[in-house]
């Protein structure tokens, strides 16, 4: 492990970080400042890029680099766009640097103007670790653009608060979509860093072509971390709870029933409201970052999962019992579901198998195969102990 600066063990001192903290990519400026000196930089972060108190474009420009270019994925460069909502290219109010929205709704490959603007694409974002959290899927984006345009990369790596596992079956890339990009499964157990080396070296960029990657580790982090994340990463995972709920509640995105966006406690709470016999009930509302939610000021009745023990959420991995539990509650069949299913949960079988009554664990059963075939796959490309 390189030394780290004085400033920087200055900075971690006084913000009541431990030598035996994990400390983020972004906070390790003797590994990267040198390297990026003299370059022109793309910069591809949001509101979580923080190092203590400061934001990773700040140390940057304070450390003399050259930051043309700022990009921005979904829910925007200060993180508070709803899910999917389209973002517009803008200025950074602080900076004047101008921002190019990956999120616009119209293209997620920047075009030759902005490429032709910098050197290097340099990526410090907080994911969550799931195959349809959209953060992977713009840094691939990015990847592709810079294989195509001659660029090179760099990830300033942080941890992945749900990389202590892996489940879930891998996409087929038949749904690949704004929701999955590569065929992993849907808890990949992977952080970004090892992410983009993996599609290095698995050739999984576009026409197989490599880029020229680094990564710059986080210190005093393995997959067994408990890593609990300072800043939401999107405006409706509030908690560390949610965050490990997400792989088995996201999938009423593509159903009627309401995960709790509008509420207070979203993807930790479900319910409809004709979902009778539950003494649980909830009314969506219109805050920000879901200013049009389902069952938008609707009584839902439903399940509260906000008691359940963080290490039992943990070790049922993806569990389908929620959505199976709506499903049988409601009694609409197909119509219970939306295309959309398919994209997130990666598999084109899974919706019948719920409709013929197989169990969560029946279920789960079916992509074992998948998660140890995934397990072997990815070793070569990690980047910290499991």
């Amino acid at each position: 492990m390189k030394r780290l600066t004085a400033v920087l063990l200055l900075i971690l001192s006084l913000i009541g970080v431990s030598a035996q903290d994990v400390i983020v990519g972004a906070a390790c400026t003797d590994e990267y400042v040198p390297k990026l000196k003299g370059k022109r930089i793309a910069l591809l972060s949001n509101h979580t890029g923080m190092v203590g108190e400061k934001h990773t474009l700040d140390i940057m420009l304070e450390s003399g680099l050259n930051v043309t270019t700022i990009f921005s994925p979904e829910h925007g460069f200060r993180g508070k766009a709803d899910a999917g909502e389209h973002v517009g290219s803008s200025v950074d109010p602080v900076t004047g640097i101008p921002i190019a929205s990956l999120y616009d709704g119209k293209t997620r490959m920047p075009s030759q103007k902005v490429m032709d603007g910098f050197d290097v694409i340099v990526t410090d974002i907080q994911d969550v670790g799931l195959r349809y959290y959209t953060y992977y899927c713009t840094m691939i984006d990015l990847m592709n653009a810079a294989s195509k345009y001659g660029k090179e990369f760099m990830v300033l790596d942080r941890p992945n608060p749900n990389g202590m596992y892996v489940d879930g079956p891998i996409l087929d890339m038949k749904y690949e979509s704004g929701v999955g990009r590569l065929p992993i499964p849907i808890v990949h157990g992977m952080t970004l860093g090892e992410i983009a080396k993996m599609a290095n070296g698995v050739g999984w960029l576009k026409e197989g072509k490599k880029v020229a990657l680094t990564v710059i580790t986080c210190k005093n982090y393995t997959h067994a971390t408990r890593y609990e994340l300072p800043i939401a990463p999107s405006p409706n995972l509030k908690t560390m709870h949610a965050i490990y709920l997400y792989p088995s509640t996201c999938y009423f995105e593509a159903t009627p029933v309401s995960l709790g966006r509008g509420t207070d406690s979203p993807f930790e709470i479900y319910g409809h409201p004709d979902m009778a016999g539950y003494s649980f009930s909830f009314v969506p509302q219109s805050v920000e970052g879901a200013k049009n939610p389902p069952q938008l000021g609707n009584l839902c009745h439903g399940r509260d999962l906000r008691g359940i023990d963080d290490e039992k959420i943990i070790s049922a991995g993806v569990n389908l019992e929620y959505v199976i539990d709506a499903y049988n509650h409601l009694g609409l069949g197909e119509k219970f579901f939306t295309s959309f299913f398919e994209k997130l949960i990666g598999r084109g079988d899974i919706r019948q198998m719920i409709m013929d009554g197989k169990s969560a664990s029946e279920i789960k059963a079916t992509w074992a195969d998948d998660v140890k075939k995934f397990k072997a796959q990815r070793k070569p490309y990690l980047l910290y102990a499991e």
